[in-house]
């Protein structure tokens, strides 16, 4: 029988993580290294990667840290040359770091329409040309890009935003497509909202914060660690086999149209 505890077992894997500093990055590193694999933590703020390492490390776990702009072509491309220098091979690589100006697309500026595409769509390709062509070369990797619910559900002020995370979902199924017969996997993760440092506003409005717990079916947010977990499968040779897809970690936000109406006695 297979023995699918080590399907999920990351030991002698190297990992990148961009975003690494906090939230669903800094989960992300921290659950890879959990399961065995040595990662390179990233992040535009070097300091806040390298707390993200220091942490893994004393956790016993194996990590160092750079800086990198996501949203920086030359960035990217120096951070994936560090990671092959410093380990040889890259197994996974992640990239978590995005983008949201929330405006109506009527009053959004070109230096906003800049910010939000340069970040969350160049970037996404910025980090997939520099990593995938290690992978092909070497014939084997992970890939795991950043989406969102706003890929496929949308609220005033975040169409520009939603078209970005729409835009990563085709560009992982067409990335996929092409490097496959090298083996290299290339998948996306969907999150709906996380209790992160960037959402802790929402929890200084309980109006807000209850409305959008509301759009789940747990009726609650989500960790970020929930949100690894999703990162740390994908990684892993238990997804073998899955490749162009979207994981949408979000709580059933997409599969209700919103809170119960309150005409239906719901079980308690």
């Amino acid at each position: 029988m297979m023995d699918y505890r080590k399907l999920f077992d990351l030991t002698g894997k190297t990992a990148v993580v961009l975003g690494a500093a906090s939230g669903i990055g800094k989960s992300s590193a921290e659950a890879l290294a959990s399961l065995g694999a040595r990662v390179l933590c990233a992040d535009r703020t070097q300091d806040g990667a390298e707390a993200t390492a220091a942490a893994i490390r004393a956790q016993g776990g194996v990590a160092t840290a750079a800086g990198c702009d996501a949203a920086d072509r030359a960035d990217v491309e120096a951070l994936a040359t560090k990671a092959l220098t410093e380990f040889s091979r890259i197994d996974i690589a992640v990239t978590t770091p995005g983008l949201n100006i929330r405006k109506t697309i009527l009053d959004y500026t070109d230096e906003d329409l800049d910010r939000v595409i340069n970040l969350n769509v160049k970037g996404t390709v910025w980090f997939f040309q520099a990593f995938g062509r290690i992978m092909v070369k070497q014939q084997g990797g992970s890939l795991i890009a950043c989406s969102s619910v706003r890929a496929v559900t949308i609220e005033p002020g975040l169409a520009v935003y939603g078209s970005t995370k729409a835009a990563i979902g085709l560009l992982v199924k067409g990335f996929a497509s092409e490097v496959g017969r090298a083996g290299v996997r290339v998948n996306a993760i969907a999150p709906s909202i996380a209790e992160t440092a960037l959402t802790g506003p929402f929890k200084q409005r309980p109006d807000i914060y209850d409305l959008y717990a509301g759009h789940t079916v747990f009726n609650r947010w989500s960790s970020a660690d929930e949100v690894a977990t999703a990162v740390a499968y994908l990684a892993s040779d238990a997804a073998s086999y899955v490749s162009g897809s979207t994981l949408f970690v979000d709580g059933g936000w997409t599969a209700v149209d919103g809170p119960p109406t309150g005409l239906t006695q719901l079980a308690r």
